[in-house]
């Protein structure tokens, strides 16, 4: 599975780089291709491109503020949760983006 998305929390710091952090290593040990963008205090770090996006099965959210661009995800499947949740419970995270998957194949 192919999966994009975004970290960014309320000061943009820590909480963004552990969410991402998190999420790659479960989506990685899962077997899956993840690309994640991280939107903080110095910026916007790993942008995806427009091709990871079109070849992306999902997009995962990890925010606790607003984000910029998210018109790019537009008609793709889009989960949205907290920073938190992306660092305390990332391989449930993962498993649950797979069974959601699962349901409409």
């Amino acid at each position: 599975m192919k999966i994009v998305g975004v970290c960014a929390c309320c000061s943009g710091i820590a909480h963004t780089y552990m969410a991402k952090d998190a999420i790659v290593k479960a989506a990685q040990a899962m077997g899956d291709e993840v690309h994640m963008e991280t939107q903080g205090t110095i910026g916007v770090e790993d942008e995806l491109t427009a091709q990871q996006i079109a070849e992306a099965d999902c997009v995962l959210l990890c925010v606790d503020v607003h984000i910029e661009g998210t018109e790019r995800f537009k008609d793709k499947k889009v989960m949205k949760i907290p920073t938190g949740l992306a660092i305390k419970a990332p391989k449930q995270v993962i498993s649950k983006i797979h069974e959601e998957l699962r349901k409409t194949l």
